[in-house]
């Protein structure tokens, strides 16, 4: 069998690798894999060892973001053969701590998760794997190959679950949503804005490619100028940028009461401490620092950090890509490349926004 493979922090790895079976110790249910989505993750593994290959193991499979079809399942298991899936990424700790024993392992407390293709565990790479049915979310065939937006669909619908529960805390009725960055999450971030009736901006740094009409197809407003330019004041903000200046620019600018939600993951360097001999620069981080501060106080927002998804924002994010616009979905596909041609896909091109390895 064949499978995707890396040596995480090595960049020239990346390799179509024979493997064995899944071993049935992996789970009960066996899914061909139609399709995996490759995303930053996924270069951040091979460029920078973000990744952790099992135990004993050399070569990690890559792929965390899924659809296939059910090979083999057990009769009582919820799935039959043909079904279209997309396999959860975390898996829940095995002692486990109070948030993975009631199925919030994406909320895991002691740190002990593993994840599928990412964290001490292979991934869906592969021409076959295996997995646990609790773990397996049944789609909508009409979805087809689109599902494999699934995954990250649902680290957005996770976001903007939480936002809505911390707008809670208060009145709240927004009407301005904000999403900074046009990639695979930010476009998702704001196909889940518009469904909700949001007057949402998206802000990207290119003018021209793919990303500004897929907004405007969307119904949205595509902005290029920086965040702090916008004249717009948001009542939500869901940043897919990682970049640190960004989300504070946009927070600079934004409603009394805003929520943000952080779902972008930097791999840089840069801190908010500056060399401890050049006192006026720590003097100006400190005082940046001093006026963010000042800021979430003095108008009531809210910054928090999301990442991966439960069971229940699977389903959202399902729910989500049933709703919307197939030809729109299929436009975020813009690159499928075969299981052989597969590394060519960790090298990000202009246009790209979503690669696609294919098996069917």
């Amino acid at each position: 069998m064949k499978a995707l493979t890396v040596v995480p922090g090595d960049p020239a790895s990346a390799e179509l690798t024979d493997v064995a079976e899944p071993s049935p110790s992996e789970g009960t249910v066996l899914v061909g894999t139609a399709a995996v989505g490759i995303c930053g993750t996924d270069r951040d593994i091979v460029e920078h060892a973000y990744g952790e290959v099992p135990p004993g193991e050399r070569r990690l499979i890559v792929g965390h973001e899924s659809v296939g079809h059910v090979l083999e399942a057990p009769s009582d298991s919820g799935f039959v053969s043909g079904d279209l899936v997309v396999g959860i990424v975390r898996a829940p700790d095995p002692v486990p701590c109070e948030c993975c024993r009631v199925g919030q392992w994406d909320m895991c407390r002691n740190g002990l998760f593993t994840e599928r293709g990412i964290r001490g565990r292979h991934g869906f790479g592969r021409e076959r794997f295996r997995i646990e049915p609790y773990q397996l979310i049944k789609v909508d065939p009409a979805l087809g190959g689109l599902a494999v937006l699934l995954e990250p669909t649902s680290v957005v619908a996770k976001a903007w679950e939480q936002i809505h529960r911390i707008g809670r805390r208060a009145c709240f009725e927004p009407k301005v949503a904000v999403v900074t960055g046009a990639g695979p999450i930010g476009l998702l971030a704001a196909l889940l804005s518009v469904q909700q009736g949001l007057d949402t901006h998206v802000v990207d740094r290119v003018t021209d490619g793919p990303k500004p009409q897929l907004v405007r197809d969307l119904g949205a407003t595509y902005h290029s100028e920086a965040v702090g330019d916008l004249g717009v004041a948001a009542d939500i903000v869901v940043e897919c940028t990682a970049a640190g200046q960004v989300a504070i620019d946009v927070m600079r600018t934004a409603a009394p009461n805003v929520v943000m939600a952080l779902v972008g993951i930097s791999m840089g360097t840069q801190t908010v401490e500056s060399d401890r001999h050049d006192g006026a620069a720590a003097e100006k981080s400190a005082s940046a620092a001093d006026a963010i501060d000042r800021a979430l106080v003095l108008t009531n927002s809210v910054v928090f950090g999301s990442v991966n998804a439960a069971y229940r924002h699977y389903e959202q994010g399902a729910a989500a890509l049933s709703a919307a616009d197939p030809t729109w979905l299929g436009r975020l596909l813009t690159r499928r490349a075969g299981p052989a041609e597969w590394p060519t896909a960790l090298s990000k091109q202009s246009d790209d926004i979503k690669v696609v390895v294919g098996w069917e």
